[in-house]
């Protein structure tokens, strides 16, 4: 048996519409970096972007199992002596709903060039609206 590398032409990016409403954050994370690598294809190749775009909605609604809306703590740091920032979940719902499922996502992804480009295929807004609509994304339902 031989492994064929697929070739330009055979590549073909859809787009999807998630709706992030009462679903787990980490289960969400997953199943969007699956499609965001391609791994659902049957074509699917580890050095190749044989992926597809992933429009996430409401990601304000994303909910955490257990206490971790309670425990979980965002951290960055500047560079600079006593430059670290660190944030509460609530507070990162309220200001930023958006980054919380970029980084989740994120971190599903490859550490390098590949991983960078993926993650510009990921399109999350906190509201229902998006200004995708001419791209006609298929809905697509994930059970959390």
């Amino acid at each position: 048996m031989k492994t064929e590398t697929p070739k330009a032409d055979m590549i073909k990016q859809e787009w999807y519409l998630v709706d992030a409403k009462d679903m787990v954050l980490g289960r969400l994370a997953s199943q969007i970096a699956i499609i965001l690598r391609g791994k659902n294809k049957p074509y699917y190749s580890p050095h190749l972007d044989t992926g597809d775009y992933v429009i996430v909605i409401n990601a304000d609604k994303i909910k955490l199992t257990g206490n971790k809306e309670l425990q979980k703590t965002y951290k960055r740091y500047s560079g600079y002596p006593d430059g670290q920032t660190v944030i509460s979940f609530k507070r990162m719902l309220q200001e930023y709903p958006e980054r919380i499922i970029e980084k989740a996502v994120k971190g599903m992804l490859p550490k390098n060039i590949l991983g960078r480009q993926l993650f510009t295929k990921l399109k999350v807004y906190a509201g229902a609206e998006h200004p995708h609509k001419a791209q006609t994304p298929k809905i697509l339902n994930l059970s959390s």
